[in-house]
């Protein structure tokens, strides 16, 4: 049976199932998520004492990044935090992840203390986007679109492979659509399903190799 395509509308039917229906706490489904990209990351080729540059934004997208941290440090490897939010303006699943983080002094820096932006990127083995998830819309603004360019820049001159976190941040989960910065990315692990923009042509120089990763919970109401 081929894999059905969502829509973000779809996608968040699909979490809120499983939360309100089911009684599965958001962050199990955030662990869930977090665990399976790292298991893809591993399987492409991450391995212990690799450098992994992990840039996570405010929302789920970034607590499933500040997790992948914890992953990825118990597996051995050295990881750096950007975030695009001070820890105080988190809330829900993202903060708890992002305290954990903390907690275990992962190093973590704000993006306005990682100027000049390509330095902070290098040297690294891999970069995650974590940045935006499938409710992102529209153009990028500032300062995000400044760091989505130094991440293309320095990922192709440098030749370091990108993982995008559910979707590469900048595109257009229904439409495919990518921004006039979009994150190119080498693999996109996505979550539950494909996203139905992911069909369309212009969506695929972004999206590198596409890898499906289920989060513990059904896409349809039994």
């Amino acid at each position: 049976m081929p894999q059905p395509y969502l829509t973000r509308e779809q996608v968040r039917e699909v979490d809120r199932h499983a939360i309100e229906d089911l009684g599965m706490p958001g962050i199990v489904l955030m662990e869930n998520a977090s665990r399976g990209a790292v298991e893809v990351m591993t399987q492409e080729g991450f391995s212990k004492g690799q450098t992994v540059v992990l840039l996570c934004g405010p929302g789920n997208n970034g607590g499933d990044g500040f997790a992948m941290a914890r992953h990825l440090h118990l597996a051995g490897g050295r990881v750096r935090i950007v975030t695009t939010r001070r820890l105080e303006e988190l809330k829900g699943d993202a903060l708890i992840n992002a305290r954990i983080a903390q907690a275990m002094s992962l190093p973590m820096r704000h993006l306005d203390d990682c100027y000049p932006l390509a330095e902070a990127l290098q040297p690294a083995s891999w970069i995650v986007d974590a940045l935006l998830g499938t409710g992102f819309e529209g153009e990028l603004q500032e300062p995000l679109l400044s760091l989505v360019m130094t991440v293309n820049h320095v990922a192709q001159t440098q030749a370091i492979p990108v993982l995008a976190v559910d979707i590469p941040s900048g595109l257009n989960a229904n439409t495919g659509d990518p921004g006039l910065e979009t994150v190119r990315a080498t693999h996109t692990v996505t979550f539950v399903a494909p996203k139905i923009g992911f069909q369309g042509g212009a969506a695929r120089e972004y999206l590198g190799r596409v890898h499906t990763v289920g989060i513990g919970a059904p896409i349809s109401p039994a």
